[in-house]
């Protein structure tokens, strides 16, 4: 029985985004009526993947009753969209834990593990190699 991996960042893969761990900051503007997410990523030397990506989200307008003087009227509010909130949540919680001493901790131990790993099996490889070498009387 395999165990599945929920995904921690549902809205940013819903939006196109792969490489969660390469993102290095995030910028938020607004241009009239719609607000305009821009994610910069770091890549590594000579990757052909840009370096940052740009969304755009119309301001979604929601009905407000305010109670003046005893009667209710209704007006309009422009709110942020709510994927664009979603969206902020995950990016604030992926650079909070980039910057988090046990999460860089954990990213170490775990490319040690895999040098480990990597290192054991070319070993083996290069036993294996040996073993077929004939030996000379």
């Amino acid at each position: 029985m395999t165990k599945k991996k929920t995904n921690p960042y549902p809205t940013l893969s819903e939006m196109g985004v792969e490489s969660p761990k390469q993102i290095d900051n995030y910028y938020i503007t607004s241009i009239n009526l719609v607000d305009v997410l821009r994610i910069v990523y770091q890549r590594p030397p000579g990757s052909f993947l840009t370096s940052s990506r740009t969304y755009q989200f119309p301001r979604v307008q929601e009905d407000v009753a305010a109670a003046a003087g005893g009667d209710e009227k209704e007006s309009a509010v422009l709110n942020t969209h709510p994927m664009l909130r979603a969206a902020v949540k995950e990016l604030q919680a992926i650079l909070i834990a980039k910057t988090s001493k046990e999460s860089i901790a954990a990213e170490l131990l775990g490319e040690i593990k895999l040098l480990e790993e990597d290192i054991a099996m070319r070993s083996e490889c290069l036993k294996a190699l040996v073993r077929k070498i004939p030996a000379v009387e």
